[in-house]
């Protein structure tokens, strides 16, 4: 079996090492990628962190894999003679914060996370306020904090290990741009060459819905900018989590220094803004929010910025794995709408199964099939920063 896979970023190299190390797979992987120095891949700009604390048991369950994989990192990357591969991984937690009318749904979404064996716990504002002595409580109704399996870790090492270790077993990596397809069952790049292919895999993040239009898909899939801020406060925050405040303002511990970001509201977040932060960002919205949760934020200074994209699902802010109705041999593995990096390892082994066996081996990720597309039948997930 031929199998091409357009995007060499996390999902597409977890695709291509998953499948060339099932000892099934009898074939040649070709990985298309038309910058193999990752300087705008989502893979290389995100805050790369991971969590239990979604709503939806899939995303659940490829979050409680992806931390099993990231913490067990050298074995499953390991190439002998080279150093251990690792990811930096920090079981820091996330806390969750919830405004006044929001307590409910916050102890609905955690039966649901408790039911898959998340290690959850939910702390009313007096609890908070002892754990987290530095953190201000106004407006807080209930916290909700990931208490194991969840944290921060660096999600380039995580992209380079899998790459290293795909090229180590006879995964060819092209650098070239896809610009269409020759027929049916050929990849068309930009020299005019092709790559022919029995099975497609489309992994190109950001990038896929261009991907997906040369075959006549419509695909809901667009590039959304984040801007991450990189802030110093010259203080400590003792046991720090990964904070998501009721504003919906974030921010994470990154060495002695913090790094902190928020979506957009939908009606000022447009398709394909350049890749250039958004620094008025920082002062209407960021700052504001943090200094009023953390007072020691309020001497906060912001160091730099970067912005990445969001392979933003617009259907329903969900990932879209698996085949497209009507055409089998070509595969989705994107549209993860944030949290495609910390699920790179579930997707991946699960895309490889599909092409090798056909079907989910392990975890099932049925409930991400692009039919539900074509059937208006949205996955809905509340937990999206």
């Amino acid at each position: 079996m031929r199998v091409a896979v357009i995007g060499g970023g996390a999902i597409g190299s977890a695709v291509a090492f998953f499948l060339a190390s099932d000892p099934a797979f009898r074939g040649e992987i070709t990985v298309i990628e038309r910058d193999p120095t990752y300087a705008s891949a989502s893979s290389a700009l995100s805050a790369s962190s991971i969590r239990q604390q979604f709503s939806t048991p899939v995303n659940i369950r490829l979050s409680r894999f992806g931390f099993g994989f990231l913490r067990d990192l050298g074995r499953h990357l390991g190439i002998a003679g080279e150093p251990p591969a690792s990811a930096g991984l920090v079981e820091g937690g996330y806390l969750y914060l919830a405004p006044g009318d929001s307590a409910p749904i916050l102890a609905e979404v955690n039966a649901i996370q408790r039911a898959e064996g998340a290690d959850i716990a939910l702390l009313p504002p007096p609890e908070l306020a002892r754990r987290f002595p530095w953190l201000a409580t106004e407006g807080v109704s209930l916290g909700s904090l990931g208490l194991s399996g969840e944290g921060w870790f660096d999600g380039y090492g995580l992209l380079q290990a899998l790459r290293r270790k795909a090229r180590s077993l006879d995964v060819r990596y092209l650098k070239a741009e896809a610009t269409g397809f020759g027929g049916s069952k050929a990849v068309r790049l930009g020299d005019g060459s092709e790559v022919p292919f029995d099975r497609l895999v489309v992994a190109a993040g950001a990038w896929s819905a261009p991907v997906a239009a040369w075959l006549g898909i419509d695909l809901p899939v667009r590039a959304r900018r984040r801007t991450v801020f990189v802030a110093d406060i010259r203080a400590t925050l003792p046991a720090c989590p990964l904070i998501i405040d009721t504003s919906g303002v974030w921010l994470r511990p990154e060495g002695k220094q913090f790094i902190c970001g928020a979506s957009p509201p939908e009606n000022r977040d447009p398709d394909d803004l350049p890749l250039e932060p958004d620094f008025d960002q920082w002062e209407t919205t960021v700052w504001p929010a943090l200094a009023a949760r953390i007072p020691a934020f309020e001497a906060a200074k912001m160091i730099r910025a970067w912005a990445g994209y969001y392979e933003y699902n617009t259907f329903d802010q969900n990932g879209v794995v698996g085949a497209y109705p009507d055409r089998p041999d070509v595969l989705f593995a994107t549209g993860f709408s944030g949290h495609g990096l910390q699920h790179a390892p579930g997707v991946g082994r699960g895309v490889a199964e599909l092409l090798v066996h056909g079907f989910y081996r392990g975890l099932d990720l049925g409930d991400l099939s692009p039919a539900r597309l074509l059937a208006g039948r949205p996955l809905r997930e509340r937990n999206v920063i």
